[in-house]
Parts: structure tokens; C-alpha cells; sequence
């Protein structure tokens, strides 16, 4: 049992250096100084969300980009209140939701996507806030490559409580396995509160026909169909003017199932690598933990659990580490207090996800 955990290390630590060489190929992007040209509809999928969407909206009124060039559509997904919208430079309209599956999210987008007048769609949530350069760097990219799907970064605006470190740790890890298999070209991940795409590649791929049973993954899933299609048409956008900020959840209990929430889809993946690399990160995790067991049962000594810990730690770090300095420019708080709590988080959310429900905008799903 000692030496299996001791190799299901190894692999791990081989895994987790992959995609530091991976994150590293995926070179960081700059805009340029070309005349905007790319029309955009940002589309936001909401529920409830009358305290955040105006900052969303000011943040896009904020934007160094051609009003007429842009246009946003807000989905309002069975608010109890009602949300008006104020005047603003740019053209925004309110639409409803209309549910046609198992997944309110998915049905926002494809009801909006009936209404896009424009060559691209972007998404974003109602809890983010976007850079001013945000669409100019996307519109540059696109001029500059052959692309028709874009991933890009999201951080979180983090407060001082441990709550909120540790879902940056947390929220990091993803953004650098994120990155790190797109240097790979093994992208199978992405995040929806920052995700681009050419109307005509969601028609091409029948948007989320076959995905519609599951409540979450409209960006992953949608990104996983386009890269067995057009795998040279997905892009990475690795920009740090194009990084959107969102909001940590307020307490465990929903950081605990919005976590379940993305878990549960993993079985799901279309991506191989995706799968594999899920597998080994929750095992590698879960090592951490019957390690630690280990050591207070007196199996292991304390010399082994140590060198066990720090070389977990230790690789980890690394990653943790590049990426947040691509995020944020900060130092991650809380490291080491975070890193000895996630084993046990990710090993009881990626267990829970198999079988449990979780609730998400106030309502109960099932796996």
C-alpha cells in the first residue's frame, strides 16, 4: 500500500510538470494597435442577481471599444425580481429564458444565440467585472490568427479571509491545468465567465446537442466538441488585459457545491486526457490524504509523511506559483494552511459529485 501510494506520487508529480511545460509554451499575448474590427454580442445568462449585474454593466460601459461594434444580451433565468436596465452608450436588451433541458445555463445561451447579430459571442457571468482592454485585445488576437473559439482567464477579487484564499488556490489550480493543456494541445477545460466563439462554430457544432441532460458545463463541453472539429481553431488567449475578475462565494456551503457542480461533469468529458488528468489529480489528492491517516495511525512514521507532503507541495507550488503571477501579480496567502486543507476538500467534493446533489442559484440538481 506504502509503495502504491508512493507511485501514484510519481505520476502525479510527472502530470503536474507537464503542464508547467505547457503552461509555459502557451506564449502571453499583447495587443497591438490594429482598428478594431470584430463585432461582438457579450451574452449573461443571470438569476437574482440585481446587486451585481450593474458593476458588470458600468464595467462594460468602461470599455475602449467602439460602441457599435458591441452589443449585450442579458438572460434573465426566473428572477424573483425583476431587472431594469438603465440607459447606456452601448446596446443592451433584456431577454427571458426559455427552457427547453436539464441545463439553465446552456438554455440561456442557445435562447440568446437566437437573437446574435454579430460574427462572435461572448459569454460572461453576472458576478464578474471585465477589463477596459478586454474586447479590444480579443479583437486583435482574432485578426492577428486563424481562430474561431477563444478561452480566456478569470481571477477572483479576493477579500482577507481564509474563505477567500483558499478558493483563490483553488480557482488558480484550474486556471494553470487550464493553460498548461492548451500548451499541450490537449485543451479540454475552460471557463464560461470568459469564453469566446464565432456564432457560426456554435451552428457548425449544433451548440449543446448532446450535453443537455447534464445542469452545468456550457463552456467545457462546448470547447471539448470544438477541438475534435477545428483543433486548430481553439485558442488559448493567454492576455493579461483580457483577464476577468469575478466574486469568491460568501460561504463553505456554496463554495462546497458550486465545486460538486463542475466535479460532477468530469465523467462526461469527451477529452481523454481530460479524464485521465481528472483521475490522477483526485487519486493524487486522495494519496495526501490516507497519507496523512497513515501518520496518525501510526503506519507511517513522520520522516515518510513528510517527504511525501513536501514533494506534493513542492510541485504544486510551482504551478501555483507561474500561473498566479499571470493572474494576479500577487502572492497567493494562506499557501500553506490551503494546500494541507485541499486534499481533503477536492477528495470529498470529487466522492460527493458521484452520487450527491448540489444546489446552484437556489435550486436542487442531480448528477
Amino acid at each position: 500500500m506504502i509503495l502504491a501510494l508512493f507511485v501514484i506520487l510519481a505520476i502525479y508529480i510527472v502530470s503536474i510538470s507537464l503542464l508547467i511545460y505547457g503552461f509555459f509554451r502557451v506564449k502571453k499575448y499583447q495587443k497591438t494597435d490594429l482598428k478594431p474590427q470584430t463585432s461582438f454580442t457579450i451574452i449573461v445568462p443571470f438569476r437574482n442577481e440585481e446587486e451585481n449585474l450593474p458593476k458588470l454593466l458600468e464595467s462594460f460601459s468602461k470599455l475602449n471599444y467602439p460602441t457599435d461594434l458591441f452589443e449585450v444580451i442579458l438572460v434573465d433565468d426566473a428572477s424573483i425580481k425583476k431587472f431594469q436596465v438603465s440607459s447606456f452608450r452601448f446596446q443592451v436588451s433584456i431577454i427571458e429564458n426559455i427552457r427547453i433541458s436539464s441545463s439553465p445555463k446552456k438554455d440561456a445561451i442557445t435562447t440568446a444565440i437566437q437573437y446574435v447579430k454579430t460574427d462572435w459571442v461572448i459569454t460572461t457571468d453576472a458576478d464578474c467585472i471585465v477589463p477596459e482592454k478586454w474586447l479590444l485585445t480579443l479583437d486583435n488576437y482574432i485578426q492577428q490568427n486563424k481562430v474561431a473559439m477563444l478561452a480566456g482567464a478569470v481571477t477572483y477579487q479576493c477579500e482577507n479571509s481564509f474563505l477567500d484564499h483558499f478558493q483563490q488556490l483553488d480557482l488558480t489550480s484550474l486556471q494553470g491545468a487550464t493553460i498548461g493543456s492548451f500548451g499541450l494541445n490537449k485543451g479540454f477545460m475552460c471557463n464560461g465567465a470568459n469564453f469566446a466563439y464565432r456564432k457560426s462554430l456554435f451552428e457548425k457544432l449544433n451548440g449543446f446537442d448532446g450535453n443537455d441532460k447534464i445542469a452545468s458545463g456550457d463552456d467545457v463541453f462546448l470547447l471539448q466538441k470544438a477541438i475534435e472539429k477545428f483543433p486548430d481553431e481553439v485558442h488559448y488567449l493567454k492576455a493579461q488585459e483580457a483577464i476577468v475578475v469575478t466574486k469568491p462565494t460568501e460561504n463553505w456551503k456554496t463554495l462546497f457545491h458550486q465545486r460538486v457542480r463542475w466535479a460532477a461533469k468530469t465523467s462526461s468529458y469527451r477529452s481523454s486526457f481530460g479524464k485521465l488528468l481528472g483521475l490522477i489529480v483526485f487519486f493524487g489528492n486522495l494519496s495526501f490524504v490516507i497519507g496523512f491517516f497513515f501518520l496518525l495511525f501510526g503506519i507511517w512514521s513522520y520522516p515518510i509523511f513528510v517527504l511525501f507532503a513536501f514533494s506534493k507541495f513542492a510541485i504544486d507550488c510551482v504551478l501555483l506559483s507561474i500561473t498566479n503571477q499571470f493572474l494576479t501579480k500577487t502572492r497567493i496567502k494562506s499557501l500553506l494552511l490551503s494546500s494541507l486543507l485541499y486534499p481533503f476538500f477536492s477528495s470529498t467534493v470529487a466522492l460527493y459529485s458521484l452520487f450527491g446533489s448540489y444546489e446552484w442559484k437556489d435550486r436542487q440538481f442531480r448528477k
